[in-house]
């Protein structure tokens, strides 16, 4: 999944690392143990970066911990994790769905600082308790300052960072509608993108000072991310209360199983010759299978008025196929897993409604768009 490596499950959650990992945990360790050498100079070299990569290893363990905090509480109310993802900035929770309500949202959103506050306050009272010093205190000092450091900047309330989800959370109960909730906290989130920019180029223009290039990229990142958190919330507005029914395709390519190749050639391909693919039906109406019209090919013209539609048609697993009234927002996301262009689009009792088209899906949303500028 977009170049990232599987390295197995955590509570049965698949755990990728993304190969921009690699290079921050290699900095970190060469940054602490560094600091290490310098602090305590009785350390080899070689203990020195041992301990850079345990406190490196620690911190993103911290991270993870973060992470799972946000996965068990959404676990806890019926949302499906689909992967925890470490990465150049950190770490992300992919979660199956939004949260059904703004406060188990809110739940969610506050699990993993809360999480980074206690890790804070154990690696503390650990390095109070046990009165330690020299560099094991280094590292626990680290340990806790980074926890407090992770809590503080994801409390930050703007999109995509926690804070962010608990201001959407907050919106969200005050408006009723959770997608002004994200549009709000997407814009603060933009906000604070181009602070973290500025102080990230300001400092450069102005002395030549690449101190706080991170800032930069931080700032980047997150204005790309709350772009897409707002325009994705825009989306899910415009086709809320839709179902799959309501964007079939008119004169879907739907032909009988008992039609006879030639009677196929004649009445169908010539008058639609856009389409490649045509669904079957019975006489009932029921969807039976597909056939393209690449399949004549296989067939002498000779055999035409005597082979009919259903000899040639493949069969169609239910599987790809979508209930009439599913909501819109589900099919658009089953189209993107699967990177489909449509799906045939059936009722309970199998009955063929028609195609569904992405094309069709990005038409409504363009004269949505006109009527409803945001």
């Amino acid at each position: 999944m977009n170049g990232t490596i599987r390295v197995g499950n955590l509570f049965g959650i698949p755990f990728y690392i993304h190969p921009s990992w690699f290079l921050v945990l290699g900095l970190v360790t060469w940054s602490y143990s560094s600091g290490l050498a310098a602090q305590f100079p009785q350390l080899s070299v070689g203990l020195a970066l041992l301990l850079g990569l345990m406190t490196a290893l620690l911190l993103f363990a911290s991270v993870v911990a973060h992470e799972l905090g946000h996965s068990f509480v959404a676990i806890r109310q019926g949302i499906d994790v689909k992967s925890i993802t470490l990465f150049i900035f950190g770490g992300l929770a992919s979660l199956e769905k939004e949260s059904n309500t703004p406060a188990e949202a809110f739940w969610v959103a506050i699990a993993g600082p809360l999480v980074s506050l206690l890790l804070f306050g154990s690696f503390s009272i650990i390095g109070f308790a046990t009165a330690a010093n020299g560099a094991l205190a280094a590292i626990l000092g680290v340990l806790a300052a980074v926890n407090l450091a992770l809590a503080l900047f994801n409390l930050i309330p703007g999109l995509p960072l926690d804070g962010g989800n608990i201001l959407k959370a907050i919106v969200w109960k005050v408006t009723g509608n959770p997608y002004k909730g994200v549009v709000f906290a997407s814009r603060v989130g933009q906000i604070f993108g181009w602070v973290a920019v500025l102080s990230g180029v300001l400092p450069l223009l102005l002395f030549g000072s690449f101190n706080n290039f991170w800032n930069l990229l931080i700032g980047f990142f997150l204005l790309q991310n709350a772009g897409n958190a707002a325009q994705f919330a825009r989306v899910q507005e415009q086709l809320t209360g839709l179902t799959a029914a309501d964007v079939v395709t008119a004169n879907s390519p739907i032909v009988d199983a008992d039609l006879t190749l030639r009677e196929f050639a004649d009445q169908q391909i010539v008058n639609n010759q856009n389409w490649h693919r045509f669904l079957v039906v019975d006489h009932h109406r029921q969807l039976v299978g597909a056939c393209a019209t690449a399949s004549l090919r296989t067939i002498p013209t000779t055999l035409w008025s005597e082979t009919q539609i259903k000899d040639v048609m493949q069969p169609i697993a239910e599987s790809t196929t979508i209930q009439a009234d599913q909501p819109l927002l589900e099919v658009v996301q089953l189209l993107e897993q699967q990177k489909l262009s449509a799906l045939p689009v059936i009722r309970d009792n199998g009955v063929l409604v028609g195609i569904l088209e992405k094309a069709a899906i990005l038409q409504l949303l363009q004269r949505r768009s006109q009527f409803n500028p945001a």
